[in-house]
């Protein structure tokens, strides 16, 4: 069962997003595209336009954080 995130779900969605883009660098991922990956992780239940910079930034570091672990 797939456990609901929203925007506040940083660690989690990081997490996510490493297993499904290991080998992408979250640092060379445009917050365009950061947004729209976030919102096509299964289990995403925010509203798309709830975004805000300082959500993507947060969301792009525990990836990295997650990236960095896996490397």
């Amino acid at each position: 069962m797939t456990k609901d995130i929203s925007w506040e779900d940083a660690e989690e969605i990081g997490i996510q997003l490493q297993e499904k883009f290991p080998d992408l660098d979250p640092l060379t991922v445009r917050f365009t595209d950061l947004h729209r990956h976030v919102i096509e992780l299964p289990g995403f239940t925010g509203d798309p336009k709830a975004s805000n910079e300082s959500k993507l930034e947060a969301i792009q570091m525990a990836w990295y954080e997650e990236y960095k672990d896996n490397q």
